[in-house]
């Protein structure tokens, strides 16, 4: 199996742009009493978890870094509404993307580098080729034109590793306590084959988590059926 990383398509010609937020997210961790980094991670979402049934929802309503304890406190109350394997980073964002959007936009959009949003009629598409770990959540957004597109909200898992090989050789491991691993994202990135799940034909790397990596099977498929809007770029797995 070959493996490739999602990105923009800038010859598209597509001018879709949105603004906005989520509702809710975690803080960022501020000096961490370990590593003493103050950091937030910010590219993962699960846009179908709703924290309306926590007590404290307002302590979810404000992005702002806080101590370590508060951080995995608010990070534990969440834990039981998340889907099975969800990572919870500091800056973790949740509930459905609220916002305007203008322009014009293809079926497969990448808002940003981690971001990836897909038309209703495109979704369906895919779906129907059995292609597995695809999830879209609705959006809240207002168009300013008739019309509009139905645009889904792709929830994204976590699997996979970059591979040893393409890491600084003196590199630290992971802080025990907030897991920050302060390393840049490899130029030249090289996937851990044995590290990739089998069961997943697009999903997010747990270590690189802006890396959005989908399989041939994917590419393949959105081309064969004229889904553009990105581009398929090859990633080398050992």
């Amino acid at each position: 199996m070959r493996y490739f990383s999602i990105e923009e398509d800038e010859s598209s010609g597509y001018t879709g742009q949105l603004d906005g937020s989520y509702p809710w997210s975690l803080p960022g961790v501020h000096d961490c009493p370990v590593c003493r980094a103050t950091w937030s991670a910010g590219a993962g979402a699960y846009p179908s978890v709703d924290l309306t049934p926590v007590a404290t929802e307002a302590d979810f309503e404000m992005a702002r870094p806080e101590s370590i304890e508060e951080y995995e406190r608010l990070r534990d109350m969440v834990r039981p509404l998340m889907p099975t394997g969800a990572v919870l980073e500091p800056g973790t964002q949740f509930g459905p993307f609220m916002g305007s959007a203008r322009g014009h936009f293809g079926p497969l959009v990448l808002a940003l580098p981690w971001w990836l949003l897909a038309q209703r009629e495109a979704m369906e598409k895919l779906q129907r080729e059995g292609l597995e770990g695809l999830k879209g959540c609705p959006m809240q957004l207002r168009f300013r034109q008739r019309n509009p597109p139905e645009l889904l909200d792709l929830e994204l898992r976590h699997a996979g590793r970059a591979h040893p090989d393409c890491l600084p050789p003196d590199r630290k491991p992971p802080c025990p306590r907030c897991g920050r691993l302060g390393l840049s994202l490899p130029r030249d990135l090289l996937l851990d084959a044995a590290t990739l799940p089998a069961h997943l034909d697009l999903f997010r790397l747990e270590d690189f988590s802006t890396v959005i990596v989908c399989t041939e099977r994917f590419a393949d498929t959105c081309q064969r059926l004229g889904l553009d809007g990105v581009v398929f770029q090859r990633l080398p797995a050992r």
